[in-house]
């Protein structure tokens, strides 16, 4: 009750004025006259005794002022009420007792209301519960009297400011939100601008540290600083104002841009000191940072207000409070990196770069460096922060250092120049995923002649003189990298160099850091300002080891420094090598390295015991007992604050709202994931870069240690994608799985564990992984390939030896190895794995068009589904392009129940996926399809037997055959599609083969069923017999190319050619593993195969030219008796030459006319016959009497009658031979003595030989001469060498009692003075490059002085010495390694015969050259020219001896 205290009746009950009005009303019926006069009444009778102020409260508190609909129609009256019209007739009544304006007497009594409401509410800025229900009522009141027009807004904001008591900021904002008096009006309306600033900035912070969590829709405490920011932006950064306003609005700008600079100042101020700050302040300044939220001002700022805004502010910050100087920048900016500045300030950063693009940001930040004084604290964090923040920011900051280092030099600017040394020293500590490092840096900038400062020698006095100002201020490592890694400087202005070389070596000394005791492979790029020379040599020491087992050679930097650097190679780098550990049994890379640097007096023996002796003292330790629990327990806390940081980072991915803050997220956890590598790695290997990844597919290891980090790593991705994933799709889950995996890469010591780990999981352990495990590490290995520059490169090997291995593999190439679908179990993993990883590409990049998407997806995962579904799904087989596709969505591949097949199914039929197997680098291929499929074991395929083959006669038959070329098929040509199943499993024995050297041991082993499936295998014998077929049906009709080669020998043609000369033993041992593994496809095929048919006129003719030449050119040089074929090979070739006649019109003919071609264009068939005629024979009559009814045809009769005429010579029984030929004569006689072990028969045999029979006893010395070389070589094919030297020498000695020259065995043929070129084409190339040997081995054997006479004996003797000579040259010093056999087929005492040879040669000619006759001398230029220069001695000799070299000394004498 508001009446005077007069009027004790009037406060009877209690009740309100509204409440006796309406009782009065109830009471009392009168009429519409009565009723007015009744209330004109009371009207006066309460007007003289009424408080205004409390009857504003009361009325507005009264349940008869709100709206009520008063007709029974349910419209509302328009009609005051009651207590509005007597608030306003009091209102007026007492301002015409006042003599005042109703208007300012409603102001003042206002505001006095306010002020009662707000009493003793001491320092707030938000009301109470209570105090908000009053306020809201009296705001109603205020509401009727300006539909009155009885209140004046701007005199209540004047009234406002003259209270006793503070404004509260709550009052404020509603009064604003209620239309009452605006924001603008009120703060305009205030008279002391400074004292406005200050209330609204205390009011500001005490807002924000009244609240928790603020946000923009919370009420009242966002929304009360979005609108007052609001009324900021809108007046301090409005566009500039009409002449009339500008003074009007200039002292509200200025108040509202000192309150933004005032917030700007605490929130730097709390910033700086945040960690000693009060967490309440901290607090305060997150909910003031909400203000820079862009979403809070649509509609109400203008675009541009915004942006100025955004712009002055990043302005300010980068500006405020310049103390620092660019020499304490130099000293402390490695505090300032992204993970290191404090988090208010990087969440300022990522604030302000909301509104801008990289670009602009990078402009704006120029614009402020070249026009302001700066705080460069904030710069550098300015700059890492965008580094971390945006992906495209590193070329750009490139193009910012460009620039200023060009302005620098331009006009020789210090400013500019040290300005770009602090931001490429601040965007290197952000490391390689941000940054390049600052040596990679400084070389691209200064490191040659076009570098900034190579324009004069001024630009060079310049930049010397400021290198030389820094080094008072350098850390240590960047004085390294000037020192190590020097800029370019012309010769004649070399002592600038060596002057600030100098400078910096004084520096170090100054840090006690030497020169000389910097590491091998020190990373000049390092973080840590000082690397301690120990732990520097313990990384040398892993380098080096890393660079031997990679060359199996002593490092030439280690040589080097055990040279130049001796201090620190015996000091530093010796001691970290010998290290004591437990020795392992077999010896390890470390220790061949020790063994070498041992024999190479590189360690001496005192060091080498030492080190023996502390391994055998370690190994004692550990067996007494030992535990890893004290390194747990150190390693125990940095993980836990590294799964602390992985656990906050889950709910930035999950929530789209908080994507900005996950880089500086991922940037927290690099830091702590440095902690802990650095506590397991130690305190400067965390940094150490890797040459190279070596990855063991078959026993991959990963440290306990290790295994812990990457398994805590894997295990947070992985659930991270799976949450991402339950929220929305890839396409809609932010960058941060390249930024996660970026900042892997930027670990690399993490990498080889990493993916060591990997494998095991994808190659060994795909059967234990669910589907969350499946797509998060598919998920991974795609944002992998993504990062694949970051990747060193790989070296994949498999074994424990790692004998077969491929190096510098891309990162994206090493998934094929370890989606490795070898069994059921495998095969299922690849269709999961790569329909989850092709899947996610798909919808992670939804907008890019075909061709981008081409070119960043790996064709890899694609080629593995388009093996592996139609392999495990039928209804893959069938589908085409042209079929309706279905839609794509990545949550049904998300699911964690999934059906895999459902899964890769749908993705085989969507669109996109049918489109990438159209492109040409995505299809897979025949080849690459039966690479595949070959690696299948047939015993734990998911496929039975006749699944296997019904799978793949569809794939050879009716997909890859029929396709065309263009799509990875054969254009329906069955010998192309035989020529890629050749090829292809050629390669993949030979692939296998590198693990498993055992093919030398048995080169007639056949290929298919060793270890794979034989299910290919018989497709391709399949599908030759049906080019034969073909063949043979198409020839009447003249469809084949006469000249055509045949295409099995075409593959072998092309494979051996692309081997090279196999002129080195590693060279001819790949050379001689390739023809083995033809030799065993040509006898796994029908022999049919080897012998074509060709038209020839109206007839049909056989056609052994390729085969020929495959023999000539392979087949002959890996014969181990070196001239004759295995017997496979020989009965492969008469049976295919019999069942081929079958079509010949001439069958018989067709047989003597290959026979007798084979004598001249392939002699070693006939050789091989020799030796096999025995098991041959039988075979050859069965097959002849299957196709033919007739005796044999000549050619094999007369092979057959020589046989019989060689045993009956044997026998005593004949006095000749019946052959014609001698060589074939020989072969026969040689074969038949060799295997019946009848060399006495024989030696007595040849004694009733005529005089005519000379060149057939050349002959069978010639094979005595291969029988001897290939006794020392090939000692397992039963050869005695003592006695087929014997045999040799009396063969020699029968030639030499018919006076039969037998030097011409020893001749060139390339010189053109053998006698039998035919003969020497039988033998293979190796036993013709050992011939030297033999035939000094038989010279010294015998008393040469019986030879000397002879006139060919000095040109052959020459000849073959120089050969020897040559072979030395070339490396050889054992016969056995011009074969490229094995270690274990050399007798002890044989690496030095070849050498021991060469001496008795010389030693021999020596003596025989002076004695000698004068027609030995008839080619004494050629002689000369056979030494040449590799022995002055013996062309000496021959000068002297010759008349001829004593006329030509004399004219040499005469000349000079």
């Amino acid at each position: 009750m508001a009446a005077a205290s007069g009027g004790a009746g009037g406060r009877r009950g209690g009740r309100a004025v509204s409440a006796l009005l309406a009782g009065r009303s109830k009471k009392q019926k009168c009429g519409p006259k009565d009723k007015q006069k009744l209330q004109e009444a009371a009207l006066r009778l309460l007007s003289g005794h009424q408080d205004l102020g409390d009857l504003l409260l009361e009325v507005g508190s009264s349940p008869c002022n709100k709206p009520s609909c008063a007709s029974s129609s349910g419209t509302c009256t328009s009609e005051a009420s009651v207590p509005e019209l007597f608030v306003v007739s009091a209102l007026q009544d007492q301002a015409s007792l006042l003599g005042v304006p109703v208007g300012m007497l409603s102001a003042r009594t206002a505001a006095n209301n306010i002020e009662k409401i707000s009493a003793a509410s001491g320092q707030v800025v938000l009301l109470t519960a209570e105090q908000r229900d009053k306020f809201s009522c009296f705001l109603q009141t205020l509401k009727d009297l300006l539909s009155h027009n009885a209140f004046s807004r701007l005199l209540f904001a004047q009234e406002m400011w003259k209270m006793q008591s503070p404004l509260i900021l709550e009052v404020a904002w509603r009064l604003h939100r209620e239309s009452i008096v605006s924001l603008d009006d009120l703060l305009e309306s205030h008279p002391d601008a400074p004292a406005l600033v200050e209330w609204l900035c205390s009011s500001l912070c005490l807002l924000c540290q009244q609240t928790e969590e603020p946000s923009s829709d919370t009420e009242p405490t966002g929304s009360i600083l979005t609108d007052f920011v609001v009324v900021f932006l809108r007046n301090g950064f409005q566009k500039p104002p009409e002449l009339g306003k500008k003074l009007e609005l200039q002292k509200i700008s200025e108040s509202c841009c000192a309150v933004l600079e005032r917030m700007l100042s605490w929130t730097l101020d709390t910033a700086a000191k945040e960690k000693q700050e009060d967490p309440s302040v901290v607090k305060a300044v997150k909910c003031w940072l909400h203000i820079f939220s862009t979403a809070a001002y649509q509609g109400t700022v203008p675009p541009e207000s915004l942006l100025q805004f955004f712009r002055h502010t990043l302005t300010q910050v980068l500006t405020y409070n310049p103390q620092l100087q660019a020499s304490d920048a130099i000293r402390l900016q490695r505090e300032w990196s992204f993970a290191r500045t404090s988090p208010l300030l990087t969440l300022f950063y990522r604030k302000l770069f909301m509104v801008y693009k990289a670009e602009e940001l990078i402009l704006h930040l120029q614009q402020v460096l070249e026009t302001s004084e700066v705080n460069w604290h904030h710069v550098l964090s300015c700059v890492s922060t965008l580094l971390i923040c945006h992906s495209e920011a590193e070329e750009l900051v490139k193009d910012l250092l460009g620039h200023l280092l060009r302005k620098a030099f331009e006009n020789y600017d210090l400013e500019n120049m040290i300005t770009a040394f602090l931001i490429a020293r601040q965007a290197a500590l952000e490391g390689p995923a941000a940054f390049m490092p600052y040596s990679e840096w400084f070389k691209v900038a200064f490191g040659s002649a076009s570098g900034f400062h190579g324009g004069s020698k001024k630009a060079l006095v310049f930049f010397f003189k400021f290198l030389s100002e820094l080094v008072p201020f350098e850390a240590p490592q960047y004085l390294k990298v000037h020192i190590m890694h020097p800029p370019f400087v012309p010769t004649k202005y070399r002592p600038f160099l060596l002057e600030y070389v100098t400078l910096a070596r004084t520096r170090l000394a100054d840090f006690k850091v030497a020169i000389e005791d910097m590491g091998l492979y020190e990373d000049l790029s390092s973080l840590k300002e000082a690397v301690q020379p120990h732990s520097q040599a313990l990384q040398d020491a892993e380098k080096a080891i890393q660079i031997f087992e990679h060359t199996g050679k002593i490092p030439a930097s280690v040589m080097e420094a055990s040279i130049f650097r001796r201090s620190y190679y015996t000091s530093r780098f010796i001691p970290a090598l010998l290290v004591p550990r437990v020795l392992p049994e077999v010896p390890d890379s470390r220790m061949a390295l020790i063994e070498c640097l041992k024999r190479a007096e590189k360690i001496s023996p005192n060091a080498y015991s030492a080190y023996i002796e502390g391994c055998r003292a370690v190994k004692e330790k550990l067996w007494q007992g030992g535990s890893g629990k004290a390194e747990a327990d150190d390693l125990k806390e940095p993980l836990q604050l590294l799964k602390a940081e992985l656990e906050a980072l889950r709910p930035l991915i999950t929530d789209q709202d908080r994507h900005d803050a996950v880089p500086a997220q991922i940037a927290i956890v690099s830091e702590k994931l440095t902690g802990v590598l650095e506590r397991v790695e130690g305190a400067d290997e965390a940094a150490a870069p890797r040459l190279r990844i070596e990855l063991n597919l078959s026993v991959p290891e990963v440290e306990q240690h290790d295994q812990g980090v990457v398994d805590l790593l894997l295990t947070s991705f992985c659930q991270n994608v799976m949450a991402a994933s339950c929220f929305s799709p890839p396409e809609r889950q932010g960058a941060w799985p390249s930024l996660w995996v970026k900042m892997l890469c930027g670990h690399q010591p993490l990498l080889p564990p990493l993916l060591s780990r990997l494998c095991q999981l994808m190659y060994h352990q795909c059967a234990l992984l669910s589907e969350a495990h499946v797509i998060g590490l598919a998920v991974l290995v795609v944002h992998l390939n993504e990062a694949k520059d970051l990747i060193p490169a790989i070296d994949v090997c498999s074994g424990v030896l790692c004998s077969g291995s491929l190096r510098g593999l891309a990162v994206t190439e090493l998934w094929a190895h370890l989606l490795a679908c070898m069994t059921g179990e495998s095969t299922v993993f690849c269709m999961r794995f790569c329909t989850a990883a092709v899947s996610y590409f798909l919808c992670k990049f939804p907008s890019l068009s075909h061709d981008e998407l081409c070119a960043l997806l790996h064709p890899g995962f694609v080629k593995k589904l388009q093996f592996v579904v139609p392999r495990l799904s039928l209804e893959a087989r069938g589908i085409s392009c042209h079929e309706d596709a279905a839609e794509l969505s990545w949550e049904r591949f998300s699911q964690p129940a999934l059906c895999y097949r459902k899964a890769a199914l749908c993705l085989w039929k969507q669109a996109r996926f049918r489109e990438l197997v159209q492109e040409k680098a995505f299809q897979l291929t025949l080849q690459e399809w039966l690479l595949m499929e070959l690696r299948v074991h047939p015993d734990t395929d998911v496929l039975s037997g006749s699944e296997r083959r019904e799978f793949h006669h569809w794939a050879v038959f009716q997909h890859f055959l029929p396709a065309s070329a263009a799509a990875g098929g054969c254009d329906g040509d069955l010998r192309k599609a035989c020529a890629v199943l050749v090829d292809t499993a050629l390669d993949f024995c030979q692939r296998s083969e590198l693990d498993n050297c055992s093919y030398l041991q048995d080169p007639q082993a056949s290929i298919p069923h060793r270890r794979r499936t034989p299910d290919i295998h018989f497709r391709l014998q399949e599908m030759v017999m049906n080019v034969v077929t073909v063949h043979r049906r198409a020839l009447p009709e003249g469809l084949l190319d006469d000249h055509e080669e045949h295409f099995l020998f075409r593959v072998f043609r092309q494979r051996l050619r692309a081997l090279g000369t196999a002129s080195t033993v590693g060279e001819r041992l790949l050379w001689c593993q390739e023809v083995v593994l033809q030799s065993r496809m040509l006898l796994s095929l029908p022999p049919l195969t080897v012998i074509a048919t060709r038209p020839r006129g109206n007839q049909i003719a056989l056609d052994c030219e390729d085969y020929f030449g495959f023999v000539n050119a392979g087949l002959r040089n890996i014969c181990t008796r070196g001239w004759a074929l295995s017997y496979d090979i020989t009965h492969q070739f008469f049976m295919g030459l019999l069942g081929a006649t079958g079509k010949c019109s001439k069958p018989i003919q067709e047989v003597n006319s290959i026979l007798t071609l084979s004598q001249d264009r392939c002699p070693i068939i006939i050789c091989s016959a020799a030796w096999w005629w025995s098991r041959l024979e039988p075979e050859i009559c069965f097959e002849w009497r299957r196709h033919f009814r007739g005796p044999f045809t000549q050619g094999l009769k007369s092979l057959k009658e020589l046989q019989s005429s060689v045993n009956s010579f044997l026998s005593s029984e004949a006095a000749a031979l019946v052959s014609d030929t001698p060589w074939i004569s020989a072969a026969f006689l040689h074969s038949t003595a060799q295997q019946q072990m009848r060399y006495e028969k024989l030696g007595a045999a040849l004694k009733r030989l005529g005089p005519a029979a000379g060149q057939l006893l050349v002959c069978l010395f010639f094979f005595s001469v291969v029988d001897f070389i290939s006794a020392r070589v090939t000692p397992e094919e039963g050869l005695d060498v003592p006695r087929t030297l014997d045999w040799s020498s009396k063969m020699l000695q029968c030639l030499e009692e018919r006076r039969v020259s037998w030097l011409s065995v020893f001749s060139s043929a390339e010189k053109g003075q053998s006698p039998n070129p035919v003969l020497r084409s039988a033998v293979s190339d190796q036993h013709l490059r050992l011939f030297p040997v033999a035939f000094y081995s038989l010279l010294l054997a015998f008393d040469s002085e019986r030879f000397i006479g002879e006139q060919a004996l000095l040109y052959v003797a020459v000849d073959m010495y120089t050969q020897l000579l040559q072979l030395f040259m070339e490396g050889t010093t054992t016969v056995a390694e011009l074969l490229g056999q094995r270690e274990g087929s050399l007798r002890a005492g044989e690496p030095e015969d070849l050498l021991v040879l060469i001496r008795r040669a010389r030693h021999f000619l020596l003596q025989a050259i002076p004695r000698c006759p004068q027609s030995s001398f008839a080619n004494l230029q050629q002689l000369l020219g056979l030494c040449g220069e590799l022995d002055p001695e013996i062309k000496a000799a021959l000068v002297n001896s010759s008349a001829e070299g004593a006329l030509l000394a004399q004219e040499d004498s005469l000349l000079f």
